[in-house]
């Protein structure tokens, strides 16, 4: 059973976590990198961050910016952060309401296969879902959690990922009570003829965010077979 240090980060600026984890990622790179020339080999550290954003849209290295539908002037009047990430993925939303979580996780710790990392992230929402009585389900060729596949699928939970040296950052963003007139700035993920919910609007009442920040801890737990530090690391 692997340790990972658990950090809420709570509301913080899309940069500014972003920074953090690159730090992270790197601190634990370095580690890797003496390991390989050292004889003492150190066990490298794992971290779990969990935070809301305030409203900010995020393209991913491969995404196209034509599926960002407002200008400089429109982001500036709603108040909307715009930034080009290193993560996979196209653009998405991030704002009040929705659980972002970052795994920086050394895959070496765990197994070296960023399709079944994906597969776990996705796995960990599927059973948050099925705790609120809601059915989680994947859609073939799209990265994320959807509900009501045969229906109307509708996405729940955004993903996109870097992996540096079998190290991770960026990770998935959860609906809760997210403002869903927001997505509608943008072509979510790139996918045009799909929508966009959450859990309340599933659910139809208000839930607790605390809630389901307790079940995401308690569900990484359960899918990756880790133990959740409380820790100050910075």
């Amino acid at each position: 059973m692997n340790s990972v240090i658990f950090k809420n980060l709570g509301i913080i600026k899309f940069k500014e976590a972003w920074d953090l984890q690159e730090n992270l990622l790197n601190s634990i790179i370095d580690v890797k990198k003496q390991n390989r020339v050292s004889k003492k080999q150190q066990q490298t550290k794992n971290y779990l961050l969990f935070c809301e954003h305030p409203d900010v849209y995020t393209l991913g290295k491969s995404g196209d910016q034509k599926n960002l539908l407002l200008n400089n002037s429109d982001l500036k009047k709603n108040g909307i952060d715009f930034f080009k990430t290193n993560r996979g993925g196209d653009i998405t939303y991030h704002g009040p309401g929705q659980l972002v979580i970052y795994p920086i996780f050394d895959l070496d710790n765990f197994f070296t296969d960023v399709h079944k990392y994906l597969r776990f992230l996705e796995e960990v929402v599927i059973l948050v879902l099925k705790k609120f009585g809601i059915k989680g389900n994947r859609l073939e060729g799209a990265t994320g959690v959807w509900v009501d596949i045969n229906g109307s699928p509708r996405k729940i939970c955004a993903m996109g990922v870097r992996a540096s040296r079998w190290v991770t950052m960026h990770g998935l963003a959860f609906n809760v009570s997210v403002n869903l007139d927001r997505f509608k700035g943008i072509v979510p993920c790139g996918i045009s003829d799909k929508s966009v919910t959450s859990l309340e609007l599933e659910l139809n009442k208000k839930v607790l965010f605390n809630d389901v920040v307790l079940l995401f801890r308690e569900k990484f737990k359960e899918v990756f077979n880790i133990k959740l530090i409380d820790e100050n690391f910075f």
